[in-house]
């Protein structure tokens, strides 16, 4: 390509996938071991890529490693939608209501909310840089603020409770082992760790300026970050354990099996696809890893959910059993059975 002229343009013919471009920049002195002018000052210019879409307009800026990001979060938000529309009032209901559960339920909506709040501006952003390469900047980095707090109160909600049943049974209180078990050591624990990720997320967001929740670990705070998450599985992991092969009751036991089994997903998603992500290009790697992650949260939120309210339920009805249900017996006497 000979540039002659101020300005010039070039349209490449579209090519079938995407491809790594290396442009080099050469004029007649470059390849002379003679030249020794070090007078001539340096000629600067200026390069921008555009990505035309099907129809040949080259104002849909979205480069290979975003594209499918933008639908993605619109069916994100849409599925967040609906479930609102259907799960709303009875979530609710269930947390006007208290029990056990009570301090679970608000932490885990709260970092719901967060999350769809992160998938809104995220699907906000992306609509913007559709249509003029710039998008907005502010709707950007919300979506991260927001997916960062979401972090901390998911991390926070179970550490707590881990840490909470742990020392819990270790001081022998076998009375409520479900409950939220909120004692200073416990809190201090999740607090410490929660100030330690907190640090090491926004540093990962400083050191990579896109947009982007998870990056595909280019600098030390991604890999420390990682290595956080993998210890705290393996400690949630061995934690649990313990509770479960002493506990002798199946109901108990059958909880904290599926508890662990969503903590251990919402903590080893994230290192897992960044390990696979490694068979991906370059530039389907952060794609992959920010929607796998997403998927893998949201399914996580929903174990959790259903354990939690199940087990809410549970603790309403054995609460009532002894004054409102049926063929109840009194601990004095056998009573007949009332109706």
């Amino acid at each position: 390509v000979t540039l002659n002229h101020t300005e010039h343009n070039l349209t490449v013919s579209q090519i079938p996938y995407p491809q790594m471009w290396y442009v080099f920049y050469v004029d007649k002195f470059t390849c002379d071991d003679d030249f020794e002018n070090s007078e001539l000052e340096d000629i600067s210019f200026e390069m921008i890529l555009l990505n035309p879409d099907a129809a040949g307009n080259p104002l849909d800026h979205f480069s290979a490693g975003e594209s499918g990001l933008h639908e993605f979060f619109f069916l994100l938000v849409l599925v967040y939608f609906v479930a609102a529309c259907i799960y709303a009032q009875s979530l609710w209901q269930a947390i006007k209501k208290g029990g056990p559960m009570h301090m679970v339920l608000k932490v885990l909506t709260t970092a719901l909310f967060l999350q769809a709040g992160s998938a809104l501006t995220n699907y906000l952003h992306f609509s913007s840089y559709s249509k003029d390469g710039i998008g907005v900047p502010f709707m950007g980095s919300l979506a991260e603020f927001c997916d960062i707090a979401s972090q901390i109160q998911m991390l926070y909600l179970l550490l707590s409770l881990c840490m909470g049943w742990t020392i819990g049974r270790m001081k022998k209180y076998q009375s409520r082992p479900l409950q939220w078990d909120s004692t200073p050591a416990s809190t201090g624990i999740a607090v410490v760790i929660v100030i330690i990720q907190s640090i090491l997320l926004l540093w990962e967001q400083f050191e990579d300026t896109n947009h982007h929740s998870y990056h595909a670990q280019h600098n030390l705070a991604g890999i420390l970050l990682i290595v956080l998450r993998v210890c705290l599985a393996l400690s949630i992991g061995c934690s649990l354990y313990q509770i479960i092969t002493v506990e002798r009751s199946t109901l108990k036991r059958e909880f904290y099996i599926t508890f662990a089994k969503g903590c251990i997903l919402w903590f080893l998603c994230h290192p897992g696809l960044a390990t696979i992500s490694v068979i991906f290009s370059d530039y389907q790697r952060e794609k992959a890893i920010t929607i796998g992650v997403i998927i893998c949260q949201s399914v996580s939120m929903v174990i959790l959910y259903r354990l939690f309210l199940s087990h809410s339920l549970y603790w309403e009805v054995s609460s009532l059993s002894s004054v409102t249900l049926p063929l109840t017996i009194s601990s004095g006497h056998k009573s007949r059975p009332h109706f």
